[in-house]
């Protein structure tokens, strides 16, 4: 009995393994077959029938927790056509953080999560036994995302009680997400209380902090919540002219700023029990994976900039008295930017500093991002390269023009 089970066991475990193959090439292939429907503003039927393809292989890999099949599917993509791999991640993105809600009576609607990515600023760090222990304030904090206009009067917020670790972010995978989304929607739309299994399983707990408790310390940590929303609410339309939609934008982003002004004691209450100082800078609310992705590029670019300036310190030249060259090098397989700092004077080495492209960044957005990062820290002679050569030297070198 105990051969026939173990031989029953591998032959269902081969199976899986050629399923998750077999659903990874699927998407690779649809994934190049649609890699240009970002130039249509109507689908041809082809790319139609090949998009709608497309989203059902995603939600069958979401439904079954096919996570290896997506990371899959994604890896080879990457490898045969970034332009590709771009479009795939971006649906597989997409339906992993939304579900639509298809209704007979009343309007569609849609569950999404967020987060609100946050740098908290503490002596000693944060201490995850004082976190969420106000249970007023944490109500407040989640009705504020409606009161203060982030979210529809209408809609319904769910907000969890956490302040997640961006470790614990990144182990969110795509499939645990989409379940997490289903989970909110499930107690956002039902009388009776349902399980959150997954919700509560995506709180693993922070690592241990190497702060002493005189250390200044600076964390990430996000706000994650779920938002359900009529289709037709007038509140997330986003007018189609141009200067119509900047004006949009322009006043949610002020919104946002004066949210987070109401919400910084709030969350202070949140965040620490013991009083304290807690200075919070937030940064954007957004979809889970553009707001995950913004708070690690800033995180990034904050610690590009400290090497800088390190560089800068250990040399004692001053940031004013300095020149940046900017731009992209080869490094064994992978691209990096470069930073190379001179003596704005004498133009003598003061040395370089490195920094991986990350595969949803284009050498021009980044190497713009870095060129403003540096004049924000007073390094405000800054050229771009074309590209430096095996032996470390720029070539095409040309004045940065600021945006």
């Amino acid at each position: 009995m105990k051969k026939t089970k173990h031989t029953h066991a591998a032959k269902a475990g081969a199976a899986a393994v050629e399923q998750d193959e077999v659903l990874a090439n699927r998407l690779v292939k649809l994934g190049l077959e649609v890699r240009e429907s970002d130039a249509y503003n109507e689908l041809p039927d082809t790319l139609q029938k090949a998009q709608a393809e497309l989203r059902k292989a995603i939600r069958k890999c979401l439904q079954q927790q096919r996570e290896q099949a997506l990371d899959e599917a994604l890896e080879r993509t990457f490898e045969e056509d970034v332009k590709a791999y771009r479009v795939l991640r971006e649906n597989v993105e997409e339906m992993s953080g939304t579900i639509l809600l298809r209704r007979d009576e009343g309007p569609d609607a849609e569950v999404n999560a967020f987060v609100v990515p946050l740098f908290v600023h503490t002596m000693g760090g944060l201490r995850s036994e004082q976190c969420f222990q106000d249970v007023e304030a944490f109500e407040q904090l989640r009705d504020s995302f409606k009161e203060g206009g982030l979210e529809s009067r209408t809609a319904s917020v769910v907000l969890v009680s956490h302040a997640y670790h961006l470790d614990e972010i990144e182990r969110i995978g795509y499939c645990q997400l989409s379940q997490m989304v289903h989970e909110a929607s499930d107690a956002m739309t039902r009388k009776k209380a349902t399980a959150a299994d997954a919700i509560a399983g995506s709180m693993r707990g922070w690592p241990p902090s190497d702060f002493a408790p005189d250390d200044s310390a600076m964390e990430l940590r996000f706000l994650l919540g779920f938002a359900l929303k009529t289709m037709d609410d007038p509140f997330y339309q986003v007018p189609e002219k141009e200067a119509a939609a900047d004006r949009y934008f322009e006043a949610r982003a002020e919104r946002f700023r004066n949210w987070s002004q109401q919400a910084t004691p709030l969350l202070r209450r949140c965040l620490v029990t013991d009083g304290h100082d807690v200075q919070i800078d937030f940064l954007y609310q957004d979809l889970f994976h553009g707001g995950k992705e913004a708070a690690l590029r800033e995180l990034e670019m904050l610690q590009l900039l400290s090497e800088v300036q390190q560089v800068l310190a250990a040399q004692a030249i001053a940031a004013e008295d300095a020149r940046a060259i900017v731009g992209p090098m080869e490094a064994e397989d992978d691209e990096v930017l470069r930073i190379s700092l001179h003596t704005a004077a004498t133009e003598a080495s003061i040395g370089t500093v490195d920094k991986p492209l990350s595969r949803t960044e284009t050498v021009e957005g980044a190497i713009t991002d870095i060129a403003d990062g540096l004049a924000a820290v007073g390094v405000r002679d800054v050229h771009i390269a074309k590209r430096f050569d095996s032996e470390g030297a720029p070539t095409g070198v040309r004045a940065y023009s600021p945006r």
